[in-house]
């Protein structure tokens, strides 16, 4: 198995991961939302997992910019730059008395990520499929298969 293949099934873990902390976070704002939980509580809970979100789609940005998978690197590089620009205005956090104000940007920036990680999830899993299918077929030409 090439690299190539391993940085595909890896990245497709992460992105399975952050698609799930993506859910997480919608299902969060809508309890919000309907007055299940705090603002305080929110708060607390979500900004626990911002900046690992954002260090895992740094990470896989970089993994696919050293491996050269160009095509990878440029779709991940708009919520990677998205991720900086918030980071540079300090606005990566939650904020317990701004929160309701801001909400519906918060949900709809979520979304946007939900749909962002599952168009992502199944393209690394088509890449990873295909680095693979490819690999063997190379194996049996040269007859290394074996």
């Amino acid at each position: 198995m090439s690299f190539t293949a391993l940085a595909y099934i890896i990245a497709l873990i992460m992105a399975g991961v952050l698609l799930f902390g993506a859910v997480y976070f919608v299902i969060m704002l809508t309890d919000l939302e309907c007055d299940y939980i705090n603002p305080i509580d929110l708060a607390n809970t979500l900004n626990t997992y911002v900046m690992p979100e954002m260090a895992a789609q740094m990470f896989m940005f970089v993994v696919f910019l050293l491996m050269g998978e160009w095509f990878s690197m440029l779709v991940n590089l708009p919520l990677v730059a998205w991720n900086i620009n918030k980071v540079v205005n300090s606005r990566q956090f939650y904020d317990a008395t701004e929160v309701f104000r801001t909400l519906s940007k918060h949900k709809q920036e979520n979304f946007f990520k939900v749909a962002f990680y599952l168009l992502c999830f199944f393209y690394y899993l088509y890449s990873m499929i295909m680095t693979l299918v490819n690999e063997s077929t190379d194996d049996i030409r040269t007859g290394s298969a074996y």
